[in-house]
């Protein structure tokens, strides 16, 4: 079964969450996009519809050490899951710099069921490989839970990219090659060093949602066939490339009509489209019953 799913989406800016204008200020503040509006759900889904895509992975934001309290709450995040059953999978999000930050996860993955979690080491101004973060990483291994760690450039204000360079996670890739780890954003514009993660370990996967310059087609072309070239990818990175659009901050619509213009084969786009998230998440193929 086809299968369509964007595992990068922040849900910051739909109706469900934005209830206050201190929220949505917030959300502004935090995401650093400030010419929007707030999304009903029905306007959320018109667009998944247009963009052919049958599943969203939401991600929570909980960033307290900077913020003071989330931005999306994990509560939120499986709220939103469990009223949009099949077509939403949601991720927790911790803060390791505040205190029992491990029980959080342990309660988002044992009592809301999440599927994964989220970190941006740019925004809290920490290193990968921190201790504070150790058991973390233990705790999704244990759970077969896999992370998602913004990797590469941010748009967002008060980031540090000295903190999302790829080669900071090789050794976590490394000490827990069981461990699935998602690197956002194709790791831009460390891209050939992403590609090198790919290919030394099995179990890093990237996603597409990279739109720094230029058009969605300009841009996804300059990353497939000038920093790689497709048979790069199509002979040996195609189990581990995610489609997510980084959505809002980029539009859904036009970056998956882009991925069908690069000249891919149907059965790489099939698992760049759906098949490489299902293996990331840990999820049988029936995944429309989740």
């Amino acid at each position: 079964m086809e299968i369509f799913i964007d595992i990068h989406v922040h849900p910051n800016f739909w109706e469900p969450i934005c209830k206050t204008q201190e929220s949505f200020r917030l959300s502004q503040e935090a995401l650093n996009i400030h010419k929007n509006s707030i999304s009903p759900m029905q306007h959320v889904f018109n667009q998944m519809d247009v963009a052919g895509l049958d599943c969203l992975c939401i991600l929570a934001q909980d960033e307290r050490s900077v913020y003071t309290r989330p931005v999306v709450s994990n509560d939120e995040v499986a709220a939103l899951r469990d009223a949009n059953k099949p077509r939403f999978f949601a991720f927790a999000s911790v803060d390791p710099k505040v205190p029992n930050a491990v029980f959080e996860l342990r309660r988002c993955f044992d009592e809301l069921k999440l599927d994964g979690l989220s970190l941006n080491c740019s925004k809290l101004k920490i290193d990968p490989l921190d201790t504070r973060l150790i058991d973390l990483y233990e705790t999704c291994l244990d759970e077969d839970k896999p992370i998602l760690f913004h990797c590469g450039c941010s748009y967002e204000n008060n980031t540090l990219s000295e903190y999302t360079h790829p080669l900071k996670f090789e050794r976590i890739a490394a000490t827990y090659p069981n461990l699935r780890i998602g690197l956002e954003h194709f790791g831009w514009p460390w891209v050939k060093e992403t590609a090198m993660l790919m290919l030394k370990y099995p179990n890093v996967y990237v996603d597409t949602g990279a739109l720094y310059f230029d058009s969605a087609l300009e841009f996804y072309s300059y990353i497939f066939n000038h920093e790689y070239q497709l048979t790069w990818v199509e002979r040996s990175l195609r189990h581990q490339i995610m489609f997510g659009s980084d959505n809002p901050r980029f539009e859904q619509i036009r970056m998956a009509k882009a991925l069908d213009k690069l000249g891919l084969s149907q059965s790489t786009l099939e698992l760049i489209k759906g098949q490489n998230a299902i293996d990331f998440l840990g999820v049988d193929d029936n995944v429309r019953s989740h």
